[in-house]
């Protein structure tokens, strides 16, 4: 992993107004997801625990980037 990434920060997930509600369940999915992946990646690949906080911090980031950027063009605009 490379040293940006460590000291990279945590990515906020940003919903347009109508989905607002559902941020908190999101964000725990995501923080549910990205354990499972990166716990199992650190068993079967013996990875340091730098590196696994390491990869917790990526997969975090690029799935709430992700989501981020697939939601924003759904803002609901009232006429």
């Amino acid at each position: 992993m490379s040293t940006q990434l460590r000291n990279e920060t945590l990515k906020s997930l940003s919903l347009p107004d109508a989905f607002e509600d559902l941020s908190g369940i999101i964000r725990t999915e995501v923080k549910v997801i990205v354990n499972a992946l990166s716990d199992r990646a650190g068993e079967r690949l013996m990875l340091s625990h730098r590196q696994t906080r390491d990869l917790k911090r990526q997969l975090y980031n690029r799935l709430t980037q992700s989501i981020n950027e697939t939601m924003a063009p759904l803002v609901v605009e009232r006429q």
